[in-house]
């Protein structure tokens, strides 16, 4: 039989948890400390009268008291049978399935191939190379688009009648780049595409499409995006782990716009409160990014192994004394002013006496294209433009410098596949390209006048062959590496560290409650709150920018991904 907790004790564990309420008052953590102590004058005895039959010294550590308090809680708990997990009462009380030993990872994205971008592309490796080590299951979860939106998104006319298609598409792509079965499993959930934003919006409760038995690890690529309007549970109460990774500098492209400032400021202070409910870390690929609750920088992608390939070509070339780079400088990026095309034609424009001669090749599609062009013609700019191609098309493998001055990227794709192949990269020095400055075939500019010194350098000499430590750094190995590290994976996945800690004490180990949550989690859990309730209401949807009609997602994508209507699968009454 266990007494239950008496006054003290409890009046003990509110002082205690409202050590960072009472900070603010003033109140400081020693003094807290003491007030404890009194209150468990009982335990305090004890722990005098055990040091005193071991020979010790009858002093008491504050910490033991406040392990000692842990451990009189969870043994209470224990005796009446209770079993909580992280969340409280807004949890899903089934728990994920480790039976065989495999703890499960589900890797949540915004975009899906066949549309080449960031989103799309880096979640893809992700998934391979955490699958290849077997040490865990793997889901990749992307977004489904209707027919009609896949004709706005997908280039050359590719569209799939079933998510089975896509699926045969994606797994046949990563495989042919990686070189090796992918193991890992692909799900759908429906999505809608915003022609104003140029990006895909979740229609729904995304996280309904990972069942509870595999809810364990999440990794949310581009959490911001992800949890705008997002109107379902709470990913931290559903997964023991939410990682997000912040790959998008929404703040740069939205300053751009009309009214681009204010706007800035209300996206700014929503991404924090988004990640700062629904993630337990963020990583943010470069500072380039805002910085947000929870997050520390560390570069986790690499590149398409195919480009490494490139590069080892390109040195053996040399070794042999063959010519590897026949053409001088070139470009390759979206065609849309915010991809560095507005600082390019200002660069150029500028320097064009002192770059005289010099030739760029700009290789691009988008919807900027037709004003880029004309702008380049007036000005009477040396630029030859091309459509664009894969960066490892054979037609771009002789440039021997690629020119990069995009200052809105978080962590630009295209600099680090240059590097890989061996060329000299000139980029801005911003924090976007920081990861990449320690190479020496970097070559970062502060002004205009160091870019045309830059550009001069690069054409007049020939690029360092890479060293196989920078090739390592540059691979998904190397990122994955760094991923599980920064996310603090490996202590999950090892079993060192989860949202229930195991306390020790006297050799017993018993799992410590969490059904009292902390000052920080309580206020989490409030914002978490209001959020679901203002995503709830259609008005205010509709007036922040939301797609009509995604609070739930419709017919369309009941028919194709073979789902319930949302009123069955998620029933109201009387609300």
């Amino acid at each position: 039989e266990v007494p239950p907790l008496d006054v003290p004790e409890l009046l003990a564990v509110l002082v205690r948890q409202s050590g960072p309420f009472l900070d603010q008052f003033g109140i400081r953590r020693n003094l807290c400390d003491k007030i404890v102590e009194n209150l468990c004058s009982k335990r305090k005895n004890q722990l005098v009268l055990r040091s005193l039959v071991a020979g010790e010294p009858p002093a008491v550590d504050p910490d033991k008291i406040s392990d000692e308090l842990d451990l009189r809680i969870a043994s209470v708990l224990q005796s009446t049978g209770h079993c909580s997990e992280r969340g409280g009462s807004w949890t899903d009380f089934m728990k994920p399935d480790v039976t065989d030993g495999k703890r499960h990872v589900a890797i949540v994205t915004t975009a899906s191939l066949p549309w080449m971008t960031g989103t799309a592309v880096n979640p893809l490796f992700r998934a391979a190379y955490l699958a290849k080590s077997a040490k865990q299951k793997v889901t990749l979860l992307v977004p489904w688009l209707c027919r009609s939106d896949q004709e706005l998104v997908y280039p050359n006319n590719l569209t799939f009648g079933s998510p089975e298609e896509q699926e045969n598409y994606i797994r046949n792509w990563v495989e042919e780049s990686v070189g090796f079965k992918a193991d890992f499993r692909i799900s759908f959930y429906p999505g809608k595409f915003s022609r104003e934003r140029r990006s895909i919006i979740p229609a729904g409760d995304t996280s309904q499409f990972i069942p509870s038995k595999n809810a364990d690890i999440a990794i949310l690529e581009e959490p911001e995006h992800l949890n705008w309007y997002h109107h379902g549970k709470r990913w931290t109460d559903k997964f023991n782990h939410v990682v997000g990774i912040v790959h998008t500098n929404y703040l740069e492209y939205i300053k751009r716009e009309k009214n681009g400032a204010l706007q800035a400021f209300f996206v700014k202070h929503i991404n924090n409160l988004v990640t700062r409910a629904h993630c337990h870390r963020v990583l943010r690929l470069s500072a380039a990014t805002q910085d947000m609750p929870k997050s520390v920088i560390c570069n986790v992608h690499g590149v398409n192994p195919k480009f490494l390939k490139i590069g080892e070509k390109v040195a053996a070339e040399r070794e042999l004394g063959q010519q590897a780079f026949s053409k001088g400088a070139y470009f390759l990026g979206k065609m849309v002013w915010a991809k560095g095309y507005k600082e390019l034609i200002d660069l150029l424009a500028k320097h064009k006496n002192d770059l005289n001669g010099f030739k760029l090749d700009v290789y691009g599609n988008g919807e900027d294209a037709h004003e880029v062009q004309s702008t380049a013609k007036r000005l009477d700019l040396n630029l030859n433009f091309q459509k664009g191609r894969d960066h490892a098309d054979d037609s771009l493998q002789g440039y021997k410098v690629f020119i990069n001055p995009s200052v809105s990227d978080v962590l630009c794709t295209a600099t680090a596949e240059a590097l890989a192949m061996g060329k000299f990269v000139v980029c801005a020095d911003h924090p976007s390209n920081e990861f990449f400055s320690s190479f020496p075939n970097c070559l970062t500019y502060k002004t205009p006048e160091d870019f045309v010194a830059k550009v001069k350098e690069a054409l007049a000499n020939e690029p360092q062959p890479l060293t196989p430590e920078q090739r390592y750094n540059l691979s998904w190995e190397a990122a994955t590496k760094r991923f599980i590290e920064y996310s603090e994976l490996d202590r999950i996945l090892n079993n060192e560290y989860s949202a229930t800690t195991i306390r020790k004490s006297n050799g017993k180990a018993i799992a410590r409650s969490v059904s009292m949550p902390t000052l920080s989690e309580m206020v989490d859990g409030g914002i978490a709150f209001a959020h679901y309730c203002l995503t709830g209401n259609e008005f205010l949807r509709l007036c922040t920018g939301a797609i009509p009609g995604t609070r739930d997602y419709g017919r369309q994508h009941c028919k194709d991904l073979h789902l319930l209507p949302p009123q069955v699968e998620s029933p109201i009454y009387g609300w």
